[in-house]
């Protein structure tokens, strides 16, 4: 989605870092072989994932949505060596395709003095992930909320106990095609979840909340 014009957003992202080969790479297979690829993570708002992820360095990350993975592999971009990556989707067709794009991530995508002995590691999970974040052990640095809409409440209750102090929470999709400042539809089941959603991330006093109007809308908070 896009709500800036199209010759003003062409500059900001002109202007922006470039999107790593294996990424163009993924993006070109998702076109080309997966059904709305419209719900790729895209150039842009990957390459603000990746500064987020090089800002806060974080050892552990729990992403809700793989999709073919291009989030996940923008995320680890900046993740130290070491750390682990766990990611959740329910769509098992597209866990080989994730999987082949994280194996090469750790062959040939490791910074300088990095092996692959310490790159990162990629755990992919298969199933509703309200059945699977209360069996994960530890905790998280940061968490990528980006699956079906009408359970964003309940992700965000079932990871605020797994967050540490400090922690990002990334929520996408929280703008929903302009629909939160719409009339809403009696049959869109989404919006409303959304607009609730979007206001006990403000109003929550264990997180510090800003959303910006990145794509889509992401928004970032931190636990207090």
């Amino acid at each position: 989605m896009y709500f800036l014009p199209n010759d003003l957003d062409d500059y900001i992202v002109a202007h922006s870092q470039d999107e790593p080969q294996i990424l163009k790479d993924l993006t070109r297979e998702t076109h080309q072989k997966v059904l709305q690829a419209i719900m790729l993570s895209g150039a842009y708002q990957g390459r603000v994932l990746s500064m987020i992820s090089h800002l806060k360095a974080p050892k552990r990350v729990l992403e809700l949505g793989t999709f073919t993975g291009y989030s996940a592999l923008c995320i680890a971009e900046g993740m130290p060596a070491n750390s682990e990556l766990i990611t959740i989707d329910v769509n098992e067709e597209l866990e080989d395709m994730a999987g082949k794009y994280f194996t090469r991530f750790r062959e040939t995508c490791l910074p300088a003095g990095r092996t692959k002995t310490d790159a990162v590691t990629f755990t992919q999970k298969i199933g509703p992930a309200l059945d699977i974040i209360p069996k994960l052990d530890g905790k998280f640095d940061m968490v990528f909320i980006d699956a079906d809409k009408p359970n964003y409440i309940n992700y965000f209750h079932a990871i605020m106990e797994k967050v540490n102090p400090g922690a990002l929470i990334i929520s996408d999709n929280v703008l929903w095609h302009g629909k939160v400042v719409e009339e809403l539809n009696p049959k869109d089941s989404s919006t409303p979840i959304l607009l609730e959603f979007n206001k006990q991330l403000k109003e929550d006093p264990r997180l510090q909340t800003v959303l910006f109007s990145v794509r889509d809308g992401l928004t970032l908070s931190r636990v207090l």
